[in-house]
């Protein structure tokens, strides 16, 4: 196998592959002898046909393509190494020769990884976020903590009201006649939860259990089910329970009952604390990803289309699976939400540059800070992926190949250079921030 490459615009490379005749006859043999058992030929047994034979009747091409195909991704993959180029899509590959007694040649364009030509990283400005707590947070915070652990009551001695839980038999008609999908038994229904259409939930309050309670809405105009849009409707309902919450009294026995905490006040400090370190850590995370996205602002690179659809690619495979793992498969997505796959793919090409870009710079950054990953940092890594899969982190590192490797000293890096940006960040004002702008 030889090979040339000729570099294209946008960072585009085309490699030339030439496979001599000998690979070529070898792989031929090599199809028709895989082939030759299936084959009939008027004299011969089945299985017994010479391939000269063969070919002389089916003609010299009859084992060509499959040969072709059979060479393609070894000589595609061996021409890729050692052409020494950071391939970074799928070959887009075209044949220019094959014929019998002729080497085989094809071409295989490509995009190679972009060069970033950095520029402002350090010392970036960026949003300020307020960490602080307010009481009304907290006493939010708590308030949800009391709705979690209050106890649902059957309502005998008062009518329905809003906020409590319905059980119910309805049955939906249109111009008195029942459509599909308007009918439902011992339904729960919040009133007041707007779950079912406008108007509904507000005709049941006021009844009680065993009323029978005739609701006449019309549906939205953007309904969803179109041969109901903007259509009046009658729903024949039959109260069968109502419900309601009883909420805890919040005093020092409700902190003890949640909590490791005897008093009502250390419990709310708790809540106080847990508030300001989420908010301190989501407001960590917004300025690492504030700095980030400036130094790529900043930065100057140019991304091959191709480089983008394999991302793009990538990401719709990554989400096939998570699919998959809630037993959904593809095809059942794309029929329940009407998209398609070419839809979607189109739709992740942005999401797929912005990492593209963003994997790039901090690439770039890592090299340019000399950033390395310690030895300690990579046991660590691959203690937690061991802890995460059950496994014993000498499997994990047995698993790894020297790319993998390699892969993760990069991961860990660019973990560092997220760090260096936003400790070097300023963070202003958001007014501040606003006024510069203007």
């Amino acid at each position: 196998m030889s090979f040339k490459v000729e570099n294209l615009e946008k960072n585009m490379a085309k490699l030339t592959i030439e496979v001599s005749l000998e690979k070529l006859e070898k792989a031929i043999n090599e199809v028709y002898l895989k082939n030759k058992s299936r084959i009939s030929l008027p004299g011969f047994r089945k299985g017994k046909a010479t391939r000269q034979m063969i070919e002389r009747i089916y003609g010299k091409t009859v084992f060509l393509e499959d040969a072709a195909n059979r060479l393609l991704p070894t000589e595609y993959g061996d021409a890729a190494e050692e052409s020494g180029l950071e391939i970074v899509s799928q070959p887009k590959i075209e044949v220019e020769q094959l014929e019998p007694g002729k080497p085989f040649i094809f071409t295989a364009e490509v995009a190679v990884k972009p060069s970033v030509t950095l520029g402002e990283y350090k010392g970036l400005e960026v949003p300020k976020t307020d960490v602080s707590v307010t009481d009304e947070e907290v006493e939010s915070s708590l308030k949800r903590e009391q709705e979690k652990n209050a106890r649902t009551i059957e309502v005998t001695d008062r009518r329905a009201e809003k906020d409590d839980t319905v059980t119910l038999d309805f049955e939906g008609f249109v111009d008195g006649t029942a459509f599909e999908g308007g009918k439902g038994t011992d339904h729960k229904l919040v009133l007041g939860s707007g779950s079912f259409i406008p108007g509904f939930e507000d005709q049941l309050i006021g009844s009680s259990a065993g009323d029978h309670v005739e609701v006449k809405v019309t549906f939205p105009e953007e309904y969803h089910e179109k041969s109901l849009a903007g259509k009046e409707a009658v729903f024949q309902c039959d109260i069968k329970k109502i419900e309601s919450k009883e909420l805890p009294e919040l005093d020092d026995e409700f902190a003890q009952d949640v909590s490791d905490f005897n008093t009502l006040e250390e419990y709310k400090n708790s809540l106080r604390e847990n508030l300001l370190k989420n908010k301190e850590e989501a407001a960590q995370e917004a300025k690492e990803n504030a700095a980030v996205q400036k130094a790529v602002e900043n930065a100057q690179m140019d991304i091959p289309d191709p480089m983008v659809e394999t991302r793009a690619s990538q990401i719709l495979d990554n989400f096939a699976r998570r699919m998959q793992a809630q037993g959904l498969s593809m095809d059942q997505y794309f029929q329940f939400t009407g998209l398609s796959r070419d839809t979607m793919l189109e739709q992740g090409k942005e999401q797929a540059l912005r990492e593209i870009q963003t994997r790039l710079v901090l690439e770039e950054i890592v090299k340019a800070e000399g950033i390395e990953a310690s030895e300690e940092e990579v046991d660590k890594e691959i203690a937690d992926q061991a802890a995460a899969y059950n496994m014993e982190a000498d499997k994990i590192r047995e698993n790894i190949s020297e790319d993998g490797m390699e892969q993760l000293k990069m991961d860990i890096a660019v973990q560092k250079a997220i760090k260096v940006l936003a400790d070097a960040a300023v963070e202003v004002e958001k007014a501040e921030e606003e006024k510069t702008e203007e």
